[in-house]
């Protein structure tokens, strides 16, 4: 008997066809397409039995053409996103009357077991906060920002490190909104006086998300933060983080070690949880016992044993991890040492056979080791627990599209040490970057490894000053080095380079 292999390719798009309603086809998984130029219907052995039965009633000439599962459940989710972004049409078009009507339908539990995109009868505001976690996943948002103003409500998200504006909504229409994420975050939503934490998680296209939900009363009404973390799939490897090879070069180096201590530091949102991750999955093997404990836990991974910190209760960084020591660790992560009690604890483990990943809130890579011994450590342990330290930052890429040529005035020239009259881009703004001159981040870092010549300069150094002289001398890049080379390559402007911290 002949057997037909099914076709492959994953970049099947959906397309109108005359006689075939979208809803129909995705409940029988019958999926017009174009393969070779060819309108078809792209059936999956799965659902065979529903597609054929649904083909024969219809009055179409369309041939039906078997795809692989992976080819198969590709199309799917596209599907399932069309007709989410159909909805979201619609629903900026229904009148506010019958949004009102709705009000009563918030008290229904939106389940997190099943897939938004496949939503069958939703109530106009379960729709739109529906849709906007799946705007905040197109457009690539870290997190979505719902506010009250006097007059009005709006929504945006955080896209690249900047808040950009998705739409403005009535006062009333945002209050019900809150209502909503309150409920399906399990937070009183009668309680509209102190500030409430939660967690709810949804799955989009098949991909599970976890949303952190904060909401705060303002003056003017409570304002909702939701932080999208994402799953241990999400995690991207050491390579893929987007440092020079020579960091991830050295950085490979760093995690043979089986004890000591690597830092990560950097401000708020320079992507130091994200590297600590990838750490830990570059480590991570079934013989190791890995242990976290994180304030928020910002991504959830199988292969690690992970901590919310919980200071209300008691569970702060050094309490929990004075537990974890007695959890026989092979590799502890701590999501920040902010204060003495944490330092000396993490200095002492990777002393005593521990692999230690951390993160500080310092400037640059040579002030972390000067960081700990103000907060009590003493010199000589910092020396000898110390592996390295990583210094990141994320800069925001100008838009190829609309990027403006420059010339460098004179005056940053020589404030910043770059060459006089140099060409330079600066940020414009077109439909391509939402307006905002920019598309995407990429990663920076200077990494300072201990070797027995740096231990002997950290010994003699005085100063943060003196440790940079020292880096410099021996060539190794810093942040500022990376960022004027973005610079003069057109990667980013004088601006976005200037707010990194071109002068660190």
């Amino acid at each position: 008997m002949l057997k037909i292999e099914p076709y492959h390719d994953i970049s099947l798009e959906p397309i109108d066809a005359e006689g075939i309603d979208i809803d129909l086809a995705i409940k029988h998984y019958a999926l017009p397409t174009k393969i070779n130029d060819e309108k078809v219907i792209a059936v999956n052995s799965r659902y065979l039995s529903q597609a054929i039965n649904f083909i024969d009633v219809l009055n179409i000439k369309l041939q039906p053409k078997f795809i692989d599962e992976e080819s198969f459940d590709k199309l799917y989710n596209r599907y399932l996103e069309l007709r989410t972004d159909r909805a979201i049409e619609s629903f900026q078009e229904e009148s506010q009357d019958e949004i009102e009507e709705e009000e009563l339908s918030l008290t229904e539990f939106l389940k997190t077991s099943s897939d938004i995109l496949n939503a069958e009868e939703s109530a106009p505001i379960i729709k739109f906060v529906n849709s906007l976690f799946y705007q905040a996943i197109k457009k690539r948002a870290s997190d979505i920002h719902i506010e009250i103003h006097e007059h009005k409500g709006s929504v945006r998200f955080r896209i690249d490190g900047t808040l950009v504006n998705h739409v403005d909504l009535d006062k009333s229409v945002t209050n019900l909104i809150i209502s909503r994420i309150k409920v399906i975050s399990n937070l009183d939503i009668s309680e509209k006086r102190i500030p409430q934490d939660g967690r709810t998680q949804v799955i989009i296209a098949k991909r599970t998300l976890d949303i952190r939900v904060s909401v705060l009363p303002t003056y003017h009404g409570e304002r909702v933060v939701m932080r999208i973390l994402m799953e241990s799939e999400s995690i991207p490897h050491l390579p893929e983080l987007g440092f020079p090879p020579d960091i991830v070069e050295g950085l490979e180096s760093l995690l043979r070690y089986t004890y000591g201590i690597i830092l990560v530091t950097g401000p708020t949102g320079s992507g130091k949880s994200t590297t600590l991750h990838s750490f830990l999955q570059e480590v991570a093997t079934p013989e190791k016992n890995i242990i976290t404990i994180e304030d928020p836990v910002e991504y959830k991974a199988d292969n690690i044993n992970q901590i919310q910190a919980n200071p209300a209760v008691g569970l702060t960084f050094a309490a929990g991890l004075r537990s974890i020591l007695r959890q026989d660790p092979d590799v502890v992560m701590i999501g920040e040492i902010r204060d003495a009690e944490t330092a000396k604890i993490a200095i002492q483990a990777a002393l005593t056979g521990h692999l230690v990943f951390s993160t500080l809130h310092t400037n640059n890579a040579t002030s972390a080791p000067l960081r700990l011994t103000e907060m009590g450590v003493e010199p000589f342990l910092v020396s000898s627990a110390l592996l390295g330290v990583l210094a990141q930052r994320l800069v925001k890429q100008l838009c190829p599209h609309c990027k403006k040529e420059d010339t460098l005035a004179e005056s940053y020239a020589k404030a910043y040490d770059l060459p006089s009259g140099a060409k330079i881009f600066t940020a414009e703004g077109c439909p391509h970057c939402n307006y905002t001159g920019y598309v995407g981040r990429k990663a920076i870092a200077e990494l300072f490894m201990l070797d027995n010549d740096a231990k002997h300069a950290l010994k003699e150094a005085k100063d943060d000053t003196d440790l940079r002289a020292y880096m410099k001398n021996r060539g190794i890049p810093t942040l500022s080095d990376y960022l004027k080379t973005m610079l003069l390559q057109g990667e980013t402007s004088l601006a976005e380079a200037v707010r990194i911290g071109m002068n660190i």
